[in-house]
């Protein structure tokens, strides 16, 4: 399974998502959400969980059952209460099930293989990381032997992809809470895998931003 984390408001995207959620915002012609639907099919995933904030019913008439993509997706709606990222999760455990789960943010256009990531014993989760971008001025992580850690040394960036255990959030009360100090907790405790991610990948974060990326798509198209 997997859940795409879609509530957010896009305020660095104004205007552009001032009447249309981020997650719909289109590269190529195709919108980022959708393509991450095609790409958790192609990569074996079947079911989908898609929060949802700001402008989220465009959401639910675009993608709807999910059965024109081949999956079968869910909705765990936050309306006006959003819960950022931790707590958005937290609150779709029951839809996720327990096995472990692929989340990706719905604002990032990659090329990356959404498939399956087995998890070893112990470890709440693994993380993809990019080398650090250059509108960046700090990294998030260090990995160390395959572990994520934290240091001095931060040259990589969160993808804002990962595979993480339902227990990594199921002891943590529901409300509205950020991943982050999560993530930095359990690299603390050896208890994140990772990897380094070469390929494509961008936080479409500004209009600056996605212009950029549109006209690189346009490029190779």
């Amino acid at each position: 399974k997997a859940m795409i984390l879609a509530a957010g408001r896009g305020e660095r995207l104004r205007p552009l998502t001032d009447n249309c959620p981020k997650a719909l915002v289109e590269v190529a012609g195709m919108s980022l959400l959708e393509r991450h639907l095609v790409r958790l099919r192609a990569g074996g995933i079947r079911d989908v969980v898609i929060n949802l904030g700001w402008r989220g019913e465009q959401i639910l008439q675009r993608v709807g059952s999910g059965e024109r993509y081949g999956l079968a997706v869910t909705y765990s709606p936050e309306n006006d209460n959003i819960l950022e990222t931790g707590g958005g999760i937290r609150r779709a455990l029951p839809m996720l099930g327990t096995d472990p789960f692929w989340v990706i943010n719905a604002d990032v256009y990659t090329d990356f293989r959404l498939q399956e990531q087995p998890l070893e014993a112990g470890l709440m989760g693994h993380l993809v990381l990019v080398p650090r971008p250059c509108h960046r001025d700090d990294g998030d992580f260090d990995l160390d032997g395959g572990r994520v850690v934290n240091g001095p040394d931060r040259p990589y960036t969160f993808s804002g992809i990962a595979v993480y255990r339902p227990e990594f959030f199921a002891d943590h009360a529901p409300g509205r809470f950020p991943l982050a100090p999560l993530l930095r907790e359990a690299a603390d405790q050896g208890l994140l895998s990772g990897e380094r991610f070469a390929g494509e990948w961008h936080d479409v974060g500004t209009p600056e931003r996605l212009a950029a990326v549109n006209r690189d798509a346009e490029t190779r198209s």
